[in-house]
Order: structure tokens, then C-alpha cells, then sequence
């Protein structure tokens, strides 16, 4: 499923590397707070070194489009729910967009076809 999320940018997590079967990878979540008349927070995030480099060039306070994947998987009857940006725009204040930053080369960091969930 794709949808587009827009919103201020109010948080950019640390960045978590780690290593599997497949080899090394990097993410990074950050935080869009949307500008309806009730904002909502949405936690999602990019993977691989090139695109949390990309998310370095926008800062907080910055109005985004972030066009996502949003995936579910369960893990030991449990459901997690996954939302992964593939591209970023800055939005200028009066809502045009600037340029954009195409995050959609997917990376599969999935091992040996097994979920190699941390939790």
C-alpha cells in the first residue's frame, strides 16, 4: 500500500545500524505531526545509509510530503506495523513543493526469509 502523509517534520530519532546474515544496515525514524484540525503524530522511517543521508538535509520544522509503504507482519502472534518512506518533499509554507529526494530503492534486510525482528 502507498499513501502520501503530509506534515511537520517534529523529530528525527538517532540512527540504528546492525548487521545480519545479508550484511551491515542502517534506519532512521522520525516523527511527521500532520496539520489537520486534529494533528495526528505518525512515527515512520527510511533504511539504508543513502536515505537516512537524505533525511539529514531536512531539518525539524520543516513541512514534508513523505510518500510510504505501510506493511504489517506478525512476529510470535504478535503484529507490527511498518511505514517506510520512499521519497521526501519539502513543502513550502504557502504548500508548494520544493525538490524532492526519491527514497525508493528498497532494501531487504530480511536474512534467510525468517523475521529477524529485535523483539
Amino acid at each position: 500500500m502507498s499513501l502520501e502523509i503530509s506534515g511537520k517534520l517534529i523529530k528525527k530519532l538517532a540512527v540504528v545500524n546492525g548487521t545480519n546474515t545479508r550484511g551491515s544496515w542502517s534506519k532512521q525514524e522520525f516523527i511527521i505531526e500532520t496539520q489537520e484540525a486534529y494533528p495526528k503524530k505518525v512515527c515512520m522511517n527510511v533504511w539504508g545509509a543513502d536515505k537516512v543521508k537524505e533525511l539529514d538535509s531536512f531539518n525539524e520544522g520543516d513541512v514534508v510530503k513523505a510518500s510510504v509503504n505501510i506493511e504489517s507482519r506478525e512476529f510470535n502472534e504478535r503484529w507490527y506495523t511498518d511505514i517506510r518512506a520512499w521519497r521526501l518533499e519539502k513543502l513550502a509554507a504557502n504548500g508548494n513543493q520544493g525538490p524532492g529526494h526519491d527514497l525508493s530503492e528498497p532494501i531487504d534486510i530480511s536474512g534467510d526469509g525468517e523475521d529477524d525482528l529485535p523483539f
